[in-house]
């Protein structure tokens, strides 16, 4: 472990949280009057999916390789699904209740872990990135990219925050669509 390791980790951090950092934003957008204890809560659900993640590619790598290697061209198709699902839900659930007033749709937890699955689901593939690491280079680097997620995340949610509460009335349906474009980005990206 020397500082281009810690550099590379931070890096790949930053590469891996753009997704967790564009749905921290839809969800501080659709919850302006969020505190800081449901913002750390958000923030290091999606750190600590992010750490698990590339872990679980190493473990993969070192274990069930043809497996995993198979599983890997689904992974831009499951993000897009559950991202769509969620994105989806939140604008359902806006028109429903008739969001043109100044309240917002708390996210509940089953949907913060399915944001957390699907923003963290491509890091599996960075199991191959690191393959060569040892266990405790494994573990160190998902640490550090667990923490610059959850930094980026932080970010999020507070740039979307501050826009939520002036954009309050269409801040859920925004929120949706942010998340339905960001599972097709994942989805394009993914297939090309």
């Amino acid at each position: 472990m020397n500082v281009l390791f810690i550099l590379n980790s931070i890096l790949l951090g930053i590469g891996l949280a753009m997704d967790a950092f564009s749905v921290s934003l839809a969800n501080g957008l659709n919850e302006s009057s969020m505190d800081r204890k449901r913002m750390c809560l958000i923030a290091g659900t999606f750190g600590a999916f992010q750490t698990i993640m590339p872990l679980a590619g190493w473990v993969c790598v070192h274990t069930i390789v043809t497996a995993f290697t198979q599983f890997e061209k689904y992974i831009p198709w499951i993000a897009f699904i559950l991202l769509a699902f969620i994105g989806g839900k939140m604008i359902i659930e806006a028109l429903k209740s008739g969001m043109c007033d100044d309240e917002s749709v708390k996210l509940g937890g089953g949907a913060l872990l399915i944001q957390g699955v699907a923003t963290s689901i491509d890091a599996l593939s960075v199991g191959f990135a690191i393959a060569e690491h040892t266990t405790a280079m494994a573990v160190v680097s998902a640490l550090i990219i667990g923490v610059v997620t959850f930094a980026i995340c932080m970010c999020g949610l507070a740039v979307g925050k501050k826009f939520g509460t002036r954009l309050s009335q269409k801040a859920s349906v925004f929120g949706g669509i942010i998340l339905i474009c960001i599972g097709i980005e994942i989805l394009l990206t993914g297939i090309l």
